[in-house]
Order: C-alpha cells, then structure tokens, then sequence
C-alpha cells in the first residue's frame, strides 16, 4: 500500500501585481518524510508555505494538508496542521504556559487533555526551566520552541517551519535540528531554510526553489553527487533565472 501524501501542491502560482512570487509550484510530501525546502532569499518559499497553510489565497492552483483542500476547508486542514512562522508573534507579558492554555481554548482543547498536551509540548520542546517566565524575559531561543509548542500542541501530523533557525545561535540551532530529528519519526514535516548547512542534518529530500519555482526534488546526497558541494550546486541552481 502506498504512502498517503500529506501535503500536496498543485500548480500554486501567486501573483502581486506584475510581480510573480510563485510559478506553477507543484509537489507532494508523503506521510513521515521530512522535506527541507531551500532556496535564496526571495525565492519563493514563504509564499509557497503561506499558501500551502491557506494564509495566502493563491492566485490559481491548489494546495491540500491530509487530502483536505485548504481553501474550500481550511479549518479541517488546521486541525492536521502545525504551523511555525518566520519570527512567529508571541505576547511578551505572557508566559509559555499562558500561551499554550490561551492557544488550547482558540483549538477547543480544555481539561485534562488540555494539561496532558500542555505537559508533553513543554517536555518536548525543553520548556520546564522557563515555563512561567513571561516570553519577553526569554532568549531567541527559547521564543523559538514557544513558538514550536504552540504548533505542536494539537499533536498535528503534519507540521510546517519557516526558517525555524534563523537568528539562532550555534547550539540553539543544534537544538532545534535535534527537536526536527525527533520529529520526524512521527510526523510529516517540511521546514525552509536558506541555509546549506541545515539540509543533510534533518532531511531525507529536498526540494530546491528559484524565482517561484521548483528546479529541484530529490535526496540530498543527489545535490552533491559527482563530488560537487552544497555551495557549488546552490550557485548553479540560482545562477540564472528559472
């Protein structure tokens, strides 16, 4: 029997004006693969997760989490879905636990699952030191596995992470792989990065994006093959428009 897929783009093309941020994007994640998907700044890839989560609506195309349609049924599709945003938003006078039973009741969790699930995101995200310090006394590190928390804290199956290391510190972002590895053995994810060095530690493919569109899919031992670093590969691939 094959994989389900878990996260599917089909044809998603985003345009702003004349500017076209996305172009015919199309791919499918099956279910527990880890993607990471890379590419320059500008290349596309907020805009492609924006439209895969139904923040954005795209200008033609589609896109599906667990097979629901996130346009027609975004609130079905949330429900599978964890999403943590580039520099995600937090209240700064709340605390970790604060936000988790704020963002619990907006999801309808409540009672004794509510504090399971709370007790499990703080234990899996390394929360307990810091669990009643409000956010605004935190690191950037620790804002970022906040932020982690709260995507995780419906137990989605499939989670969503734009740049989640970005800002971060060398054993922050040692940290947080270690989390993406855990991960990954339960669930489907897919994490943008534009930064090389992030794609072997955590992926099993990845899927390379260049002015909106995909130039492309496969394992990451396949970028390198032929003896070629990931820096050489990365020039290729952007060194002329798609």
């Amino acid at each position: 029997m094959s994989t389900p897929a878990m996260i599917e783009a089909e044809g998603l093309t985003k345009q702003y004006g004349q500017f076209m941020a996305v172009r015919e994007v199309t791919f499918s994640v099956p279910q527990g693969q880890v993607v990471a998907f890379l590419g320059p700044n500008g290349a596309g890839k907020t805009t492609t997760m924006r439209l895969l989560t139904g923040f954005v609506a795209p200008t033609k195309g589609s896109a599906r989490i667990a097979g629901i349609d996130v346009q027609t049924d975004r609130i079905s599709a949330a429900e599978h879905l964890g999403y943590l945003p580039e520099n995600g938003p937090l209240y700064l006078d709340m605390t970790p636990i604060g936000h988790l039973k704020f963002f619990g009741a907006a999801r309808g969790i409540t009672g004794a699952k509510l504090s399971s699930r709370i007790e499990a995101v703080i234990a899996q995200c390394d929360l307990t030191t810091v669990a009643r310090k409000p956010v605004g006394k935190l690191s950037k590190g620790f804002r970022q596995r906040v932020s982690m928390a709260i995507a995780l804290l419906h137990d989605p199956g499939v989670l969503i992470m734009d740049e989640p290391t970005s800002g971060l510190d060398p054993n922050q972002i040692r940290g947080v792989r270690q989390l993406i590895r855990e991960l990954g053995r339960s669930k489907t994810i897919l994490v943008s990065t534009h930064i090389l060095q992030e794609v072997e530690p955590v992926s099993d493919r990845v899927l390379f994006i260049h002015d909106g569109r995909i130039v492309f899919d496969g394992p990451p031992a396949k970028l390198t093959a032929g003896g070629k670093s990931l820096e050489q590969q990365f020039h290729t691939l952007t060194a002329q428009p798609a």
